[in-house]
This record gives structure tokens, C-alpha cells and sequence, in this order.
């Protein structure tokens, strides 16, 4: 298991991937996917050249079909031709042929364990005796074992890449939807390469839903030590979505797996042009990265946290924090009147505004609060409330408010704060860090509090120093420092700092997004929109933005928009409405996983899809 505190990259083995090797001690390689026709030569070499100019060590180009596959061989010429010389990937579903023919011109061949063997997902269930799925899984070996043989020969690498969309029927049935069952569908992959002594195998998981992704990656880590596997992992949050949403997603998702060092390469899922996914990639990995070679966090782990299946840590309810509330956003100064998204809190420092809203509650400095106590000052009473820092520990007894805030990080003598925390549960704990390794350090004091049977509320509070200009690298750091601390079940809210001209309203709406990116707190519509590729059948960019812009003011609405049925039908089990390319220029509709009209001309989906929503609303 990882350490909780202290950074380092897990082990794994090194994977030869054409002339740049991945795992070991190489470092977490970048790539992306083009959305070309792979029959287009001219057009997917393009592409290639783009995402390789902006840094991707990897391609990835969709082969559907033998012809595709072939198409490999032209396109991987004409860029050694032009001198780029950065390995191709084949994405392949639905056909082994196609793989066997993919590892002739690849450097590396995809498959997907739901879809390799066992026909495409019908969502039905089916039973098997245990004779009835071993045979199944012999079908799988016989299938596998002649691919690996190619690729061995062929100096081919392998990964086996498990989508939470489209796990098999077998699975399903012996498993259902969870991530135990996804694991599994892995490992049956793996222990054939294993026993063939097929070690050039890279593994992903991933799902558009970021606690099934990094509760699955988590117990895949976990399975493969108790049976000595060390191969290395891909990541990413599929079907992520666009702009600062997918951005935030992937960063939440992607980042929690990497501050515990799991993760030898990335791909950042996004519906746009793939060169734009490079610079969020490479900015994710660096920043994680800095965390190498931290002085030691000397935490001690609570014997009851299961890192594995975390739960939310029981707290008592202070107001609206904690207990069974959704996590809150503090926030350091008012927004505008128009702010979509405002903060539960805002801490107001050293001087109350000069009109308090009797709806928005408000933090100052204790100070001040004990002053405006005494001269009777405090009209508002119930939505104004102090704030400690930690040397102010012993002044907490002579004020009798409902809620305070003291602010600790971990490190400081506890044989105050424990004892205060104990007997005022009227206490939130905001907890801050300057360490190199602030989730380290952050969990440190939470396992803190657990071991000694503390239930105060946490706010973690993040702090940064970024210009406008630099909102994106923002989202990211805050999405990625957030992550591991949310999944682990430990937040009760998040206070995000920035020390430069960020605009209030983007702080709180990074700080919303957040808990949305991690399934803690809705505060607007989700979409789960994939980056398309060669299989996509229809003008995804554009079919997003329409949806997008009529669905903006449905909060909590979930709408997947799949460019192909690989994996739309699944993906819509955690959707409310899916829309999926069926044929070119046809779309299908879906409520959840349930097809309910087919193959609509595309210049009518839109609006077919609005009806459905309204039909369902008014019904």
C-alpha cells in the first residue's frame, strides 16, 4: 500500500514502448489520442506531429477495423520520414484479428478486457456455473495467447486498458457494477501474461465517475501485490468533458492517484483538440513531481482507515459542517451579486462589511469578534463567527459561540489542541500546510485526530500564488491537492487562498467544481463528454457546445454525449441522458443505459434530446 505521508513513485517494471520505456525509473510519460479517420494518412500524421510538438511522448489512433490497422504501417512511415520517431499506439475493441494485425505496425496495441473476447455489453443478466465461466475464461486464452506471441515477436507492447463503460456481461454477472469486478476483469488479462511470461504490459482503469476510477486503481495496485505484479499504470479519467470542467475532473481524479505515487503514464481526457490536452498532462506530472525528496511527514496511520474502501469520516454537525451536511466552500472575500456560485462562508478578517447579509455567514478574526461581543455589536449573532490560529488555543474558553474555527497544522504541540478539541465540539478545525508535501502532511493531522478520537469538522484550506493569466494552472494544482484528501472520506469543506489577481468568482467556482469533480457536492449540470476519436460520428466539438448551452441552468442533471458506442451504453448507467453516435450522422438516446429512440438524423438529436429531458420533467 502507499504510504500516506510521505511521497515516493511506486515500483514498477519498465515496459519497453519502441525506443522510449515507461515505468521503473523513466519518467511518467504524456500522450494523447487523435480523432482522425486512421485511414486518413495525410490527416492523422498531422495530428500525430501536433500532439508530438506539444509534448506527447505517446499516439494513440483508433483501429477499428484490419484496414485501419494497416493504415498503421503508412502513417508510422511518413512521420519517421519527417524524424519524429515517438512510439504509436493502437486502440483496438471488438476484434482480435485486428490487434494481431495493429502489433505488426505499432510500437504498443490496446485492448479492452470487456470487449476482446466477450461480445459487446446487452446489460442482461446472465447466469454461469463455475464450469461455465472457467470455460469462458479459456475462450480468453486462446484468444490471448496467439496475440502475445505475435507482439513478442514483434517487440510489441500491450496495454490492457479496462473501461468502466464497457465491462462484459460475465463480469457483470459474477461481480456487478463495482470495482471489484473491474479489477477482476484486469487480472484475468494479467495472470495469462503473466504465466506466458509476457512482461511489456501496461495497465488502465478508468471511468468517468472519479471514485470508481481511483477506488478501482487503488484495489488494482493492492491485488496485483498480493500476487507479485509490478507492471505499470495508465491514468486517466475518461470521458472527463471539456474546458475548466474536464480540466478540474481530471486533475481530481489523475492527481489523488498521483501524490500516492501510482501512475507511469497519463493521458488527460478532453473534448477538444488533443494537442490541448499535452500541457495540462505535463503540468499535472510536475507539479506532483516536486514533491520528490520531502522532509519526512511523521504520521501515524489510524488502524481503522481502510485506504482501500474509505468511508467519510464520522464529525459532529457544527451548524451546516460536518456530520451528514455536503462539504462547504469558504471563501476570502464577497463576489459579485451575479456570482453563480457563492461561497457558504467568507471570511471577512479584521472588519465586518458595512451590510451584513443576514443570509451569508461570515468568519473574523477572534479579536474582533470578543471586542464586538463585548460592546454588544454582534445584531447578526447567528451568521457571524470567530476564527483561532493556534497559538490563540487558550482564549477559545471565554467565547460562547455555536461555531469557531481554529486554525492547526499538523506539527504543532497536541497536548493543547486535543484536550480543547475534546471539550469544544463546537470547534471546526481548518487545517493549513506549508510542507513540500501538503496531503502527507494535511492527512497526518486528520489520522491525528481519528487515532485520538477527536470528530471536529475539517476544512482544508489550500493556498497559492497565480496570476489570471495562470487560472488554468490553479484549477489543476487545487483539483490534484484536493483529490486523495476528498476520496479518502476526511473533508467536511475547502477554503482555497490565492495570493494574486484571480477574481474571486473563478476561486469559488475552482472550489465548487471541485467537490462536483469528486461526486461530494452538486452545484450545476455534469457532463460526461468523451475527447472522440477515429470512431467518432459526428461533429463532437460543436454537438457539446449546443448541449451545453440549452442544458446550462439544469443543476444535478448527469448527460453523457459519446461520440460512439464503445463505451455510451455503460457510461450511461451513471448518466441521466446519454446521447450516443449510433451510425454515421445517427444518434441514439438514452435515459441511463436504457436505449429509448435509435438512429436519429443528427440535425434533429439536439432538439429530440431537449424533449426528452422536458417530457420527464413535466411528467
Amino acid at each position: 500500500m502507499a504510504d500516506l505521508f510521505n511521497y515516493h513513485r511506486r515500483e514498477s517494471s519498465v515496459v519497453n514502448v519502441g525506443d522510449t520505456p515507461l515505468g521503473g525509473d523513466n519518467p511518467i510519460r504524456i500522450q494523447s489520442m487523435t480523432t482522425t479517420s486512421t485511414d486518413d494518412t495525410e490527416g492523422s500524421v498531422a495530428q500525430a506531429k501536433r500532439i508530438i510538438d506539444a509534448g506527447g511522448e505517446y499516439v494513440r489512433l483508433t483501429t477499428q477495423g484490419v484496414r485501419e490497422a494497416e493504415n498503421l504501417k503508412n502513417i508510422n512511415a511518413a512521420l519517421r520520414k519527417d524524424g519524429y520517431n515517438t512510439p504509436l499506439v493502437a486502440d483496438v475493441h471488438f476484434n482480435p484479428h485486428v490487434a494481431e494485425v495493429a502489433a505488426l505496425y505499432a510500437e504498443k496495441v490496446r485492448i479492452n478486457p470487456g470487449n476482446y473476447v466477450d461480445p459487446a455489453r446487452t446489460f442482461k443478466k446472465l447466469e454461469y456455473t463455475d464450469n461455465e465461466y472457467a470455460a469462458e475464461l479459456q475462450k480468453i486464452e486462446d484468444q490471448l495467447i496467439p496475440f502475445l506471441n505475435i507482439c513478442n515477436k514483434n517487440h510489441t507492447a500491450v496495454r490492457i486498458g479496462v473501461n468502466h463503460g464497457s465491462l462484459s456481461d460475465r463480469i457483470m454477472s459474477r461481480y456487478g457494477d463495482t470495482p471489484e469486478g473491474i479489477v477482476e476483469s484486469c487480472m484475468e488479462f494479467l495472470r495469462i501474461c503473466k504465466r506466458e511470461n509476457f512482461n511489456d504490459v501496461v495497465i488502465s482503469i478508468k471511468a468517468s465517475n472519479t471514485v470508481v476510477m481511483v477506488r478501482s486503481v487503488r484495489l488494482l495496485v493492492d491485488c496485483m501485490d498480493k500476487e507479485d505484479m509490478h507492471y505499470p499504470l495508465h491514468l486517466g479519467v475518461t470521458e472527463a468533458g471539456d474546458g475548466e470542467d474536464g480540466r478540474i475532473k481530471s486533475a481530481v481524479g489523475i492527481g489523488a492517484l498521483l501524490a500516492d505515487g501510482i501512475g507511469d503514464t497519463i493521458r488527460v481526457s478532453l473534448s477538444e483538440e488533443p494537442e490541448e490536452e499535452i500541457p495540462v498532462a505535463r503540468h499535472l506530472v510536475d507539479y506532483i513531481g516536486k514533491r520528490a525528496g520531502h522532509l519526512l511527514v511523521p504520521g501515524d496511520e489510524y488502524k481503522g482507515f481502510d485506504y482501500l474502501h474509505s468511508e467519510r469520516r464520522k464529525t459532529n454537525a457544527v451548524n451546516n459542517i460536518g456530520g451528514e451536511n455536503v462539504p462547504v466552500v469558504i471563501s476570502n472575500k464577497i463576489g459579485s451579486k451575479d456570482d453563480q456560485y457563492k461561497a457558504d462562508y467568507i471570511y471577512v478578517g479584521g472588519q465586518l462589511p458595512e451590510n451584513i447579509n443576514k443570509d451569508q455567514n461570515y468568519i473574523v478574526d477572534f479579536n474582533v469578534y470578543q471586542e464586538l461581543d463585548k460592546l454588544g455589536s454582534l445584531t447578526s449573532k447567528d451568521n457571524i463567527f470567530p476564527i483561532y490560529p493556534y497559538n490563540a488555543t487558550p482564549f477559545i474558553s471565554y467565547d460562547n459561540s455555536k461555531l469557531k474555527f481554529l486554525v492547526l497544522q499538523f506539527g504543532a504541540p497536541s497536548d493543547e489542541y486535543l484536550p480543547c478539541l475534546k471539550h469544544h465540539p463546537e470547534i471546526v478545525v481548518v487545517c493549513v500546510s506549508n510542507h513540500q508535501n501538503r496531503l502527507g502532511d494535511q492527512r497526518a493531522l486528520v489520522h491525528e485526530f481519528m487515532s485520538n478520537g477527536i470528530q471536529n469538522p475539517v476544512i482544508f484550506c489550500q493556498m497559492y500564488r497565480h496570476s489570471h493569466e495562470e487560472k488554468s494552472d490553479f484549477q489543476l494544482e487545487a483539483a490534484a491537492d484536493m483529490g486523495a484528501l476528498m476520496f479518502d472520506g476526511l473533508t467536511d469543506g475547502i477554503w482555497l487562498m490565492n495570493d494574486g489577481d484571480l477574481c474571486i468568482e473563478d476561486i469559488n467556482a475552482t472550489a465548487f467544481g471541485i467537490l462536483q469533480a469528486a461526486r461530494l457536492r452538486t452545484s450545476k449540470t455534469e457532463y460526461i463528454s468523451c475527447p472522440g476519436c477515429g470512431r467518432t460520428l459526428y461533429d463532437l466539438q460543436k454537438t457539446i457546445a449546443r448541449i451545453k448551452e440549452s442544458t446550462k441552468d439544469m443543476k444535478g442533471l448527469k448527460i453523457g454525449i459519446m461520440g460512439c458506442i464503445v463505451n455510451g451504453p455503460g457510461e450511461m448507467a451513471d448518466a441521466d441522458y446519454g446521447y450516443v453516435g449510433a451510425a454515421r450522422g445517427k444518434i441514439s438516446l438514452y435515459r441511463k443505459k436504457v436505449c429509448v429512440e435509435k438512429n436519429i438524423p443528427e440535425e434533429e438529436a439536439v432538439e429530440k434530446l431537449l424533449e426528452l429531458i422536458n417530457k420527464d420533467k413535466n411528467s
